[in-house]
């Protein structure tokens, strides 16, 4: 059956209804889901195989059978790791239907089709008894419910419900537990991915610094309660001061009875070192027995047992919480710790231990009040901070404003508009799409006395008229470009579509900044995050190649034969190739009609495993200032690359992920062929690995 679905064009900013078969949504998740990244993970999985394995034999070791329950299966290991360790029987729970059939298939293909009865339902859901899903309750719970903040997936519900109504009273738990883990930081850097802060700017003439400053509401905002998940081992010690030891805030037993309600957790730490309170990092391990003897450890290196022998996963990270407030502490002072928790998330909260406790914190989630969160994510906060990328803007800025002109600013919750007055003492125009985007922009021009000198307007560019900009014509059109709505670097464009819908309000004479940009691509070899999209085949000695040819087939989708967006800063790569530019779009002209397309080879100059190609834009802001959002600068001769760390790059995967070869005896090439659209403002693009010929080497 096929239905019509609507979407937002993020390049073309049209409203488009396109006919998609029924199985899209899930094509969609299977194909940028963690599966395959979980079943590369050998320490979870040996780890898990492990704690079945002795949590079978105490079962048996009481003289009783061993009959599991497995809720999350998934591709129905950890049931099949059960049975093989001598679990009478499982009942192995998966509410995401596709994933219920295929777990199915791996099971019986596996041989284990009568020992495992796939249920696809909500745990919840579950009924036990002669008629019932279950027959019996279970006296050994296993369960693969956790993300990075442990609880975020509906953890402590599903556990609750277990317990009352479909385990024993005496089972066992794989995992038997969870640890929690903080430590307070100072990291500007960090602090940066939170909330705008003061900016610099040098006047011309002599004119001294003007330093644009947040509203009161956004610099007391206590921001949003949504963890920041990243790879901690990527952030070097540098960038943040520890203010205390690594502490454990609070333990979940998974054996006995859990609750969801909410709750506060307390501990007291001194403070080991003097700064400023800003950040909680936190982490977690599992004891898979009640020994504590097998543990999976989430810790990032400078906390971890064995640093120099991590465990790379990205379904399960290390999380970053920003205080409601900064807290300054001094050296050998007691603090009091909280972490608070309600069904599916956690926040930190954290007091000199002289103060009077704040018995309602859990009444004080943390909420944004300012608006700006809820427009802005971390990185882009990290963006609006970044002086070195405001000072290129403003440098740019700086040529071609002038006292007569007439600038038109299009980019989502910018800054630039107020630079350029700043800069120029001249009429500026902003346009903002969103009514949140207008109102966080007019307290930001209230906060510095700008209201009035940069009039902000609520409208798409089509619908701008000659009258809302006083029957003026637009002299400087102005954009970073950015906008919400963009996933892929190159979903920015629209910024040239709405150049081109403002044509006739452009004066004959105008500049544009940015005036041009560039699609850049680079082969690479990942470290580690080809991972995600590689085979598994043999898991434990369990085959799911089943899954692997499921993941496949919904990579084959259409719409996930596209790059896909990944932060390359949190996951090393080496360029085996150099940039090579493969479209340019010239802002100073309007959109053309007719496709642009590129196609050739791209050299491959280093030996290794071409996992895949990277893409980003640079934009030309004048001739000679350029702005990047892939390489901050040129790879080493080695390969080793520093990315942007405020954007995501678009990453297409090699088919040959599925089969990597490396390449040690010549040197091969990438073919590519990309084409842009004009009429929808898609990117498609083809890349194969091809051996050099004669001609190309």
């Amino acid at each position: 059956m096929k239905t019509f679905c609507g979407r937002a064009n993020p390049t073309t900013g049209a409203i488009e209804w396109e006919e998609e078969d029924e199985d899209y949504d899930y094509h969609q998740e299977i194909a940028r889901s963690s599966y395959a990244d979980m079943l590369h993970d050998k320490d979870r999985n040996e780890k898990y195989h492990s704690g079945i394995r002795a949590a079978v034999r105490r079962v048996k070791e009481r003289g009783q059978r061993a009959i599991v329950l497995d809720i999350g299966t998934g591709t129905g290991l950890l049931s099949m790791m059960a049975v093989r360790a001598g679990a009478e029987y499982c009942y192995a729970i998966e509410v995401f239907k596709p994933m219920a059939d295929v777990a199915q298939k791996i099971v019986d293909k596996n041989g284990f089709g009568n020992k495992i009865k796939i249920i696809n339902k909500h745990s919840t859901e579950v009924t036990v008894g002669p008629d019932g899903d279950m027959s019996c309750r279970a006296n050994i719970l296993v369960t693969e419910l956790f993300d990075t903040e442990l609880i975020g997936e509906g953890a402590l519900p599903s556990y609750e419900h277990a317990h009352k109504y479909l385990v024993q009273e005496d089972c066992e738990a794989v995992p038997h537990r969870a640890t929690i883990y903080v430590q307070l930081v100072e990291s500007e850097r960090m602090w940066a991915w939170n909330k705008v802060l003061p900016i610099h700017i040098q006047l011309e003439g002599g004119k001294g610094e003007r330093i644009i400053v947040p509203p009161t509401d956004m610099q007391v905002c206590a921001g949003t309660p949504c963890v920041y998940d990243i790879q901690l081992n990527q952030v070097n010690r540098n960038h943040f001061t520890t203010l205390t030891e690594v502490i454990a805030i609070f333990r979940l037993d998974f054996s006995k009875a859990v609750s969801s309600s909410p709750a506060r957790h307390t501990v007291q730490a001194l403070a080991t070192a003097s700064g400023l309170a800003q950040v909680a990092l936190s982490w977690w391990d599992i004891d898979m027995d009640p020994e504590g003897n097998i543990k999976c450890i989430m810790a990032p290196y400078w906390a971890h047992p064995t640093p120099n022998d991590i465990q790379w996963r990205d379904h399960w990270m290390q999380c970053v919480y920003f205080l409601p407030k900064e807290i300054p502490v001094h050296e050998g002072e007691c603090l009091n710790i909280s972490a608070m928790h309600d069904d599916y998330s956690l926040w930190y909260k954290v007091e000199h231990s002289s103060d009077e406790c704040d018995a309602d914190v859990l009444n004080e989630r943390p909420l944004c009040s300012c608006q700006a969160h809820l427009m802005c994510n971390r990185q882009r906060f990290g963006e609006l901070n970044d002086q070195q990328r405001n000072e290129a803007y403003i440098k740019a800025l700086k040529t071609v404003v002038r006292p007569d002109s007439v600038c038109l600013t299009i980019s989502d919750g910018s800054l630039l508009s107020l630079f350029a007055h700043l800069l120029g003492d001249v009429q500026v125009y902003s346009l903002e799409i969103s009514a949140m985007s207008r109102r966080v922009m007019e307290k930001i021009l209230a906060a510095n006395k700008l209201t009035g000198k940069v009039t902000v307007f609520e409208k798409r560019p089509e619908q701008l008229k000659p009258v809302d900009l006083d029957n003026k014509q637009v002299s400087v059109l102005i954009g970073e470009p950015f906008f919400t709505t963009s996933l892929l670097p190159w979903h920015n464009l629209y910024f040239w579509y709405a150049r081109t819908y403002l044509a006739k309000l452009l004066s004959n004479e105008f500049t544009v900044l940015p005036q041009s940009a560039m699609l850049l691509a680079m082969a690479v070899e990942f470290e580690n995050l080809w991972r995600i999209r590689a085979p598994c085949g043999v898991c434990e000695g369990f085959n799911v190649s089943l899954m692997d040819e499921m993941i496949q087939n919904s990579l084959n989708f259409r719409e996930c034969q596209e790059a896909e967006p990944h932060p390359l800063w949190e996951y090393p790569c080496r360029a085996l190739s150099d940039p090579c530019q493969i479209l340019s779009f010239d802002f100073r002209q309007e959109v053309p009609e007719q496709p642009v397309y590129s196609t050739g080879l791209m050299k491959l100059l280093r030996s290794g495993t071409c996992h895949g190609v990277v893409l980003w834009m640079d934009y030309c802001l004048t001739s000679d200032i350029c702005i990047s959002t892939g390489l901050t600068r040129p790879h080493s001769n080695t390969g080793d690359c520093n990315w942007n760390p405020h954007c995501k790059q678009g990453v297409y995967f090699l088919n040959s992920v599925t089969n990597p070869k490396t390449l040690t005896e010549r040197l091969s090439s990438v073919a590519y062929s990309v084409t842009f659209h004009p009429e929808t403002g898609e990117l498609s693009m083809d890349f194969k690995q091809a051996l050099c010929t004669a001609a190309a080497s």
